[in-house]
Formats: structure tokens, sequence, C-alpha cells
């Protein structure tokens, strides 16, 4: 009979025998380098390189403290916008974050003299740059290493600055956790005033929080070890033909018509020329859609260009908007504090739209061939009713326009990288991947600061008397930013229309199962890795049988 005591005692026994199964160096070793942990680290690295999207919170200080008008604030913003290990890249990308932020703190704190505004534009690109390398070294590797679910990938990484079914639900799950604190904690924090304890609580729960997700990692590499293990347990099977049917499938072969091979001592295919117009030829003679395009065959590409326009028009758009977020807020008569919420709310929706678009596009692709760009379309229509609240300063809107404004422009992100690597292939993905992110700071470039911080400076000049040397450079009224974003309004519906243009080259490729070829892959990985372990569990028994026997001898 089995008491409860029994059962309890067996269940402690049962407790102390999985902690000396996991607490050991061998396992702690299989998931640190395993690509669960590498995903777990990719979500840290990218919660702690998204410094370039709060420019607004810091930009009314660098326009106070160091006397810039608001083109040159805008100038400023712009540059916030490869075949090397994942580890040098990062590393780079750390060194490059702490000397440009470490140097922008320290001019406007004054321990430095004034820096000229081209050389803050040049701590600025160094440190906002540096998320170009956080992201190269973390979402690429993390794409490769899954192909099939790259949209879902991209969502979640790309939300933090599933890959299949339940396990990377319970990281969405999670996930969405953290995103509700944050809120929570935003509207607290802007309600009451809180001491510094109440701070330090703050911060140990998110630390918690954050790191959750090294649960579901260990959970996931326990399950690898304990397969791994269960196989080397179960004899292998062993097929063993009679020699009958091996005579007759012998017979079949041979009397078989053989097809035509070509000959051992026919001459190989010519190499391609190296000449500059073999090289242009093949430039302009890309593979089919999906296929592995080299570098200049994607660049010159017509749908890249496309793609390129949409983008531009697009993330340079809301980009304008969230860098100017606090100047906004400040000409439309908005207290410091409500400014400050809307910076918040625009990170917080910026991870809502990055996740959301991830796991909705490759759920829509997967069940009803509903392709990446008309959703990218989609998002770019959704950005201009942002923008038109921001032009027209309906009351009390810059709430609402600060949550579509912040969504739309992190949703854009996981489609284009998405788009890219299923037209152009994952072979130079790190390098299409950045060409990619270029054009949000040309697009920025564009918009915000020869569109949205030159008629600024004009309306502000005119209500200081026509001008702004050595005077007050601040603007009030909704005319401050009307011009500008119904101009940022009219480039976005023109982004909307370039990306037709795409969906229609795409129509026939995404009817299609895009991701047949990396189930085979797949499938065959499995089937080596499956006989492998067999052949090591067999060698492993026959190394036990004849120790037996030299024993018994």
């Amino acid at each position: 009979m089995v008491t409860a005591e029994s059962g309890v005692a067996g269940g402690g026994r049962g407790a102390a025998a999985l902690l000396r199964e996991v607490a050991t160096a061998r396992f702690a070793r299989q998931v640190v380098l395993g690509r669960w942990f590498m995903v777990f680290a990719c979500l840290l690295i990218l919660s702690a390189s998204g410094a370039t999207y709060i420019f607004g919170i810091y930009s009314k200080v660098l326009k106070s403290s160091l006397g810039y008008d608001q083109r040159t604030l805008n100038t400023l913003s712009f540059p916030t916008s490869a075949s090397s290990p994942p580890w040098v890249v990062l590393a780079m990308g750390a060194a490059m974050n702490l000397a440009g932020y470490l140097m922008i703190y320290l001019a406007i704190d004054g321990r430095t003299a004034r820096p000229p505004v081209w050389l803050m534009c040049i701590y600025i690109c160094v440190g906002a740059n540096s998320q170009s390398f956080a992201n190269t070294g973390a979402l690429v590797t993390c794409v490769k290493n899954f192909p099939e679910s790259r949209g879902i990938v991209l969502g979640l990484l790309k939300g933090f600055v599933g890959l299949s079914g339940a396990i990377f639900t319970q990281l969405y799950v999670i996930s969405i956790a953290l995103a509700t604190y944050l809120l929570t904690m935003i509207v607290v924090q802007n309600q009451t005033n809180f001491s510094h304890t109440a701070y330090v609580v703050s911060a140990t729960a998110l630390l918690l929080v954050l790191f959750l997700p090294l649960v579901v990692v260990i959970k996931q590499e326990y399950q690898i070890k304990k397969e791994l293990d269960d196989s080397l347990r179960e004899p292998p099977t062993v097929t063993i033909e009679k020699p009958a049917a091996a005579a007759m499938q012998m017979s079949a072969i041979t009397t078989k018509p053989k097809t035509e091979t070509p000959s051992s001592s026919s001459p190989a295919p010519a190499p391609p020329s190296c000449c500059l117009g073999s090289c242009l030829k093949h430039m302009f003679n890309p593979p089919a859609q999906g296929e592995d395009y080299t570098i200049l065959q994607a660049l010159v590409s017509v749908d890249m260009l496309v793609l390129f326009l949409a983008t531009i028009c697009g993330v340079g758009g809301t980009l304008t908007a969230i860098d100017n977020m606090g100047q906004i807020g400040q000409s439309l008569g908005y207290p410091a504090k409500s400014i400050k919420t809307f910076i918040s709310l625009i990170s917080i929706w910026n991870y809502a739209g990055r996740v959301t678009s991830g796991f909705a596009s490759e759920m829509f692709l997967a069940r009803y061939r509903f392709p990446r760009p008309l959703m990218l379309t989609a998002v770019l229509l959704l950005a201009c009713v942002g923008h038109l609240l921001i032009a027209f300063g309906v009351a009390q809107s810059l709430y609402a326009a600060s949550v579509i404004i912040g969504f739309c422009f992190g949703a854009q992100w996981p489609l284009l990288f998405a788009i890219i690597s299923e037209v152009f292939g994952l072979k130079y993905y790190s390098t299409l991947y950045n060409f990619g992110s270029v054009a949000s700071p040309v697009g920025a470039y564009v918009l915000n600061v020869r569109v949205a911080g030159y008629l600024y400076d004009v309306e502000a000049a005119r209500q200081h008397g026509g001008s702004l040397a050595g005077g007050d450079k601040t603007c009030l009224g909704v005319q401050c930013f009307r011009k500008a974003f119904l101009i940022i309004t009219a480039a976005t519906v023109a982004g909307a229309l370039i990306s037709l243009v795409l969906v229609w080259r795409t129509r026939n490729f995404y009817k299609g199962d895009i991701y047949a070829k990396f189930r085979e892959n797949t499938a065959t990985d499995e089937a080596t890795t499956n006989g492998n372990s067999a052949d090591t569990a067999a060698e492993k028994r026959s190394t036990l049988v004849n120790d037996e026997d030299s024993k018994k001898g």
C-alpha cells in the first residue's frame, strides 16, 4: 500500500534527482551553448539597445542647454536612425554605445566644453548606430537558426528593443506581462510621487520579469537532453533483408535501362569570367524570388528599390513624429508630465507593433497565404491617421496619436526584415538587412530635418519677430507642425501606393509554400541526427557486451 508519506517522499526523491541532473556543469554548458539561450541573450541585448527611441525625452534638454534651433535639433536626431562573428559585432556595438552616449551626457551636464554641432552629430551617430551592431548580431543569427519562423523571431526580438507553437507562446506571454507591467508603472509614476525605495522595488520587479524567459530556456534544453538520453537507452532498429529479395532487387537494378549521364571525361563548364561585362550581366540576371541573391543583384533589383522607397516614406514619417514628440506636445500646450507619458506610450506601443506584426503576418501567411507586403501597406495607411491627428491638433488627441505612431513605427520593422529575407534569401542577409535599415535615416533626414525642422523654425521666427538669433526658439500653436505633418501624410500615402507595386510583383511568390525548402532541410538534418544517435547507442551497447564477455572469460 502506498501511503501519503511515501508519495511525498517519492516526489521529494524525484525532485532531488531532477535537481542533481540539472545542476551539473555538463547541463549548464548545454544551456549556455544552445540556441535557446542565444534567443534569451538576444532578448536582453535588444532590450538595452533602444536608446534611439527616447530622443524625444532629452531633446528639449539638448535644445535649451546648448542653444540649438529646431532644425539643428532634428539634424542631431538624423544619425539615430557583415561577416564578422556575432561576438565581435556585439562587442563593437557595446563600445560605440558607451562612447557615444557618455560624451552626450558629459556635454549636457557641462563637464566638457560646449561641442560644435558637427561634433555632437558624431557623438549621437556613434551612440545611436551601436543599435545596428546589436540588431545585426542578434537578429540575423536568430533568423538563420529558425528560418521557418522568421516573422515570429523578428517580431519577438524586435519587440524587446514561439518560434513554433507552444514553446514560443510561453515567451510571448512573458513578454506581454513585461509590457503590461511597464505600462502600469508609467501610469502610476506619472500620477504619484515615487520614493527612492519605491523605485528600487519597481526596478527589482522589472529585472525579475526580464529574466523570466530563462525558465523557458532551461525547460527546453532539459527536454532536448531527456529525448537524447531516451534515444540512447532504446535498442536500435535493424532491418534484415532476405537474400531472395535482395537478389531480385539486384536483378531489377541490373536490367533497368541506364539513363544517360555526363561522361567523366567531358570538360567541366568554364568558370564565369571576372571581367566587368560578365559581372554586370550577372548582376542584372537575378535568380527567382526566394532564392539567394548576390548583394549586387539585390541592390539593383526593382523589388528592393520599391521596398526601400516605401520604407523611406513610412519609417521616415513615423520617426519624425517620435523624434519631435517633445516639441509637438510643448507647442500644443501639454504639461511636461503628459509629454513624458506620450514618449513612454510610444515605446510600449512600438513594442506591441513589432510583436503583433511579426506574429500576425506569420499566422496570416501560413493560413491564408496573405502576403507580408500587403500587410505593410495596411500599416502605412494606419500611420496616416496618427499624422493627421498631429497636423490638426485635435484636443487631447496626442495620446491616441502617440499610440498609433508607436504601433505603426514598430510594426514596419519585422515586416521589412522578413520581406528582405524571404524575397532575397538568407545567404547575404546580414548585409541586405542593414541596407534596408538605411531607409530609416534617409527618410528621417528628408522629412525630419528638411521638412519638419525647417517649417518649425520658420513659424517660430514669425512668432518672434522674424529672427531666432540669440532669442527664444520655441514655437507655440498647432501651426508649428501642421504643414509638416500634412506633407508627411502625403508622403506616407505615396509610400503605401508604392508598396502595392511590391504586392503585385510578389503575388505568385507568396501564393506558394515559401518555407518548403527549409522544412526539407530540417527533416534531412533530423534524420542524420537520429542516425548518428542510433550509431552511438549501438557502439555503447557493443562496448558493454564486450566488457561483460571479457569479465566472464
